[in-house]
């Protein structure tokens, strides 16, 4: 006997367990809470298990509800990227979600994303900036932007820009005051400005490299973000010496604000990727996106 089950509750199924919260999933859907709330409760009677656990405070799949989001999850991604495939003949259209890493620069100085715009104009990009790296298929989000060096093996990476280094910058006021170190291991006599990723990570350590080895330089900031902007303004304002990409610094080093230190100790890295899952059908303006960072890639 088959078992029959209403396929339109399935895409409830998968916001929650990707939103892990009832309201929040009601909210990415357009329904009320309550109709969220029933028709789980409907699925869960229809299978006869659960597929939550639910406390005041959390919702999490359960071991029944991780094999049916992991076995159904794709098939409706499929699915989507059918449907849009035959919507969308004319022009790619939809929203895209982009996870991006907040110091992808290329990626989020404003040009990439305004060219996009105005050659896909029917496609809305929604742009979430994030340090934390999580799956971003299980998040809900089309793509994302990350170091090469953070991809999951099971993703599609382009790359979005050449190789990339970090530099120290500081301010003409703070050399004036306290002078240039000579050697990264002067920082630790210096006022310096960190980045952490997020809260209770401890701040970055500076890499460089001297004689071909890399090494690096445990600074102890005065200040310390997770927040790019903040660190670029405290620098700006005399507060010490930072380190991020090269690339972020550049308009501000070119305009005489910030000084680059220590250059002969500065390797390179491996620069930004754009990154996918792999999935039998892609969506016309996820393809869009893939074509437009090929050839961003290639003219600048």
């Amino acid at each position: 006997m088959t078992m029959k089950i209403d396929l339109n509750i399935l895409p409830v199924f998968i916001a929650i367990a990707e939103e892990h919260n009832f309201r929040e999933a009601a909210d990415r859907l357009g329904i009320t809470r309550s109709a969220v709330s029933q028709m789980i409760r409907k699925l869960e009677d229809q299978l006869g298990i659960a597929l939550f656990t639910r406390t005041t405070r959390s919702v999490k799949l359960t071991e029944a509800g991780e094999r049916l989001y992991r076995q159904v999850h794709p098939h409706l991604e499929n699915v989507n990227s059918s449907l849009e495939n035959i919507t969308s003949h004319n022009s790619p259209q939809g929203l895209l979600r982009i996870a991006s890493t907040s110091i992808a620069e290329p990626f989020l100085s404003g040009k990439f994303i305004v060219e996009f715009s105005k050659k896909y104009p029917d496609i809305e990009l929604d742009i979430t900036v994030t340090d934390d790296e999580f799956d971003i298929v299980k998040a809900g989000f089309d793509a994302g932007v990350r170091l090469g060096d953070s991809l999951e093996q099971d993703m599609i990476a382009l790359p979005f820009c050449g190789l990339q280094r970090d530099m120290a910058v500081a301010s003409p006021d703070y050399i004036a005051q306290q002078g240039i170190p000579k050697h990264p291991k002067d920082l630790l006599n210096h006022r310096c400005i960190g980045w952490r990723p997020k809260l209770n990570n401890r701040p970055y350590y500076w890499e460089f490299s001297e004689n071909e080895k890399d090494f690096e330089v445990s600074v102890e900031p005065q200040v310390t973000t997770n927040d790019f902007r903040l660190m670029l303004r405290v620098a700006l304002a005399g507060g010490g010496i930072t380190f991020a990409t090269e690339e972020a610094f550049r308009p501000f080093i070119k305009a005489g604000k910030l000084v680059p230190l220590l250059e002969e100790f500065l390797p390179t890295f491996s620069g930004f990727y754009f990154f996918y899952p792999n999935r039998e059908n892609m969506a016309p303006k996820l393809r869009a996106m893939v074509d437009f960072v090929k050839s961003w890639k290639q003219t600048n």
